[in-house]
């Protein structure tokens, strides 16, 4: 993370440049970028710089984040999707922040065109259908699950139009609800791709409805790769697999019929466009050739560039003139930040456009609705329960985002006291998930009738069951051998209590060793040593360094042993840091940080595994893939659980709502930034070093013995 300090004083450095202009609007426009691009921003910023167009910098937590900064006017410009300019719209900020885009990203091919795509139906020119309700009983060509063209938007049209109908059966999950749907409206069909990542609900569907994947190539896989998924797989299914109808978008059409695309003439095709028509949302057919315009049923817009309502007037088009610069820039260099923060590639350009509301844009193209359909029951929502402000604000943040992105059902957020008010409430019917340590799971489901779901997935290292092991690792060349070898050493703790393998672990075993008493006896035990979240006076923070990326005494100092990411050795990869630079003896942490060697790898030193070893608890050292037998305990990961007395239809619809919406925010974390430190407050909801979730099934088996070690640990 970026420490805020260090952002303000760039900040203030680069608007500095061109100070002396006499207009109203800042003479250095301020973009945000998620923090994850922050050197990626700073790069664009000295290269613009030496252009003559500077731009500032200000680093949010996620997109998400920036989005907040823009309206409350912290910032001018973040790069934006559709789904973004949903939250914008939405926000408690929307009234006040004036939001607008005003340019988009567009392809080169066709940058005239409104929209990014432009969702069609396509059918054979001699099919006897005159209305939507004519769809009954066709075979059906569809672009993969989930999909916009091919998914989402005839799913949401179609219920509008009355054509998919009881969808918001409460017995099953949203997803089923629409692959029931589809599966009664069409005879057969191909629909590819994972219509659950939870494997075993993937099964099922596909087992219960068949019939959508009797046109793959592959049927009894349904999963890409096949020929009759995509764009182009779902014209290839019309044409030469039997199928009647095809969901796909213009510019596929075009490319497949061999039609000149925009600019870019016509590629010839042994495909017939005569033989084929448009299936327009009234019943009526168009012809498919280079001049007649196509009956659409939605488009997706662009993504674009939202600044806020202080931008007025001829500063909107210094905003545009700033963007298109940096595209220009951006592509000349083929720089990283060109495509993380700018959103452009080799196939696309920034376009001014006039500015307008982000729901306007939503609106224009028909997608506002696409993106809040709901295949549920009315009103059905996945009640969160959490134990903190601070959860609860990031949960509201998760709840939101995650329904823009089509995660369902739509979570909601309540706060109780603590873990044992959650549980109950789950219990009695007033929540329906709460994510608690693993060494809880045994007394939920003894004493309050709840079934865990879901369980957090660490990165390569942990167990089958998502255990950490919790590790101290020496250099090579220590002379350590055995715990007591370690009275006046210095450590490296990756944090401080509650910690389990910077704190509780290490505090258990030299307790067992009869070394300590206590706990607290560890800042006498050891020398010096650095322990983010331990007092300041303390000699565990006596090592730690603080931000050392910043220059500035205060910022250094605000930042030194504290349990954030700004201070450099904070969590497992920082008390692994803490060790590689001789500020400590031996290094307290999880397993799976050494499975991350390269992010501590720098150009002219490369840390390979080999430099380290393992201290046992009962004295030797081993190499580090011997952590099996050399570890001072397993840490559990945390559990989602939920109500034992929800069908399993109920159940199923949790599990898959939650892993979907996680899965998308682990593969993008710059868009909301789930796993991490929110705000400087670590392991809210799931702890820091989480990757994505897994679902839970009856072979895990750790409840009772990950109890015993939250007992048998909880000295600490």
């Amino acid at each position: 993370m970026i420490p805020r300090q260090a952002i303000l004083v760039a900040l203030v450095a680069l608007f500095a440049v061109g100070c002396n202009s006499t207009t109203t609007r800042p003479s250095v426009f301020t973009m945000c970028v998620p923090e994850r691009f922050w050197q990626e921003c700073v790069h664009m910023t000295n290269e613009s710089s030496v252009k003559g167009f500077p731009i500032a910098c200000i680093a949010g937590r996620d997109r998400y984040d920036c989005i907040e900064k823009v309206g409350r006017k912290e910032a001018d410009i973040v790069a934006v999707d559709p789904e973004d300019m949903y939250l914008a719209a939405k926000n408690n900020l929307a009234a006040t922040a004036g939001y607008n885009l005003v340019e988009q990203v567009r392809s080169k091919e066709e940058p005239e065109l409104p929209y990014r795509y432009e969702a069609v139906a396509v059918i054979h020119k001699d099919l006897d259908i005159t209305s939507v309700q004519g769809l009954r009983g066709l075979r059906s060509c569809h672009t993969g699950v989930g999909r916009n063209v091919g998914y989402k938007i005839p799913i949401t049209k179609l219920t509008a139009m009355g054509v998919l109908s009881n969808i918001n059966n409460p017995e099953y999950s949203a997803r089923e609800n629409e692959l029931r749907a589809l599966s009664n409206l069409f005879s057969k069909g191909c629909l590819v791709g994972e219509w659950s990542p939870d494997p075993a609900i993937n099964q099922r569907l596909k087992e219960t409805y068949s019939n959508m994947c009797a046109l793959c190539e592959k049927p009894d896989v349904c999963d890409y790769p096949d020929n009759y998924s995509g764009y182009e797989g779902a014209l290839r299914c019309l044409a030469h697999n039997g199928g009647q109808v095809a969901w796909t978008k213009v510019i596929y059409v075009k490319r497949f019929f061999g039609l000149p695309v925009g600019s870019a003439p016509a590629v010839p095709s042994t495909e017939k466009p005569e033989d084929f028509r448009y299936f327009c949302p009234d019943g009526t057919k168009v012809a498919i050739d280079a001049t007649t315009k196509p009956c659409t049923w939605a488009a997706r817009p662009w993504q674009g560039y939202l600044i806020n309502g202080g931008i007025t007037g001829g500063s909107v088009k210094a905003v545009q003139d700033e963007i298109t610069s940096l595209g220009t820039l951006g592509e000349e260099n083929k720089a990283p930040w060109w495509k993380d923060i700018l959103l452009l590639d080799e196939k696309t350009l920034a376009v001014k456009t006039d500015p307008i509301s982000p729901l306007d844009h939503l609106n224009n193209a028909k997608y506002t609705d696409v993106i809040e359909r709901n295949s549920g029951a009315p009103e059905r929502t996945a009640r969160w329960c959490v134990t903190s402000n601070e959860a609860l604000e990031k949960c509201n943040a998760f709840a939101r985002a995650a329904f823009s992105r089509d995660a369902r059902p739509r979570f909601d957020c309540l706060h109780e006291k603590d873990a044992d008010v959650c549980l109950k409430a789950i219990r009695d019917g007033g929540a329906d998930v709460v994510a608690i340590e693993g060494g809880q799971v045994e007394k939920a489901v003894r004493d309050f009738n709840l079934k865990p779901i879901v369980a957090e997935k660490y990165s390569e290292g942990a167990t089958k069951l998502s255990e950490q092991a919790a590790v101290a690792v020496v250099k090579k060349t220590s002379t350590i051998q055995n715990l007591a070898d370690l009275k006046t050493k210095k450590s490296c703790h990756s944090g401080f209590k509650g910690d389990f393998a910077g704190w509780s672990a290490p505090a258990h075993a030299l307790k067992a060793a009869n070394l300590i008493t206590n706990p607290t006896e560890l800042s006498e035990f050891f020398s010096a040593g650095c322990a983010p979240g331990a007092p300041q006076e303390s000699k565990l923070c006596t090592q730690c360094v603080g931000d050392k990326a910043s220059s500035d005494d205060k910022v250094i100092q605000a930042t030194k042993c504290k349990r954030i990411d700004a201070e450099s050795y904070n969590g497992d990869l920082g008390a692994l840091r803490c060790l590689i630079d001789d500020n400590g003896d031996v290094a307290f942490l999880s397993i799976t940080a050494l499975h991350k060697l390269d992010k501590l790898s720098k150009p002219d030193k490369e840390v390979k595994g080999t430099d380290f070893e393992l201290l046992c608890p009962t004295g030797g050292r081993a190499p580090i893939e011997e952590w099996q037998r050399c570890n001072f305990g397993l840490e559990p990961p945390r559990v989602i659980v939920s109500s034992a007395t929800k069908t399993p239809n109920a159940l199923e619809e949790l599990t898959h709502g939650i892993l979907d919406a996680a899965s998308t925010y682990a593969s993008s974390p710059d868009l909301l930034q789930l796993f991490g430190s929110w705000g400087g407050h670590p392991n809210l909801i799931f702890k820091d070093d989480t990757v994505d979730l897994v679902s839970v099934d009856n072979t895990w088996d750790a409840w009772s013995r990950w109890a015993t070690t939250e007992q048998e640990y909880s000295i600490a």
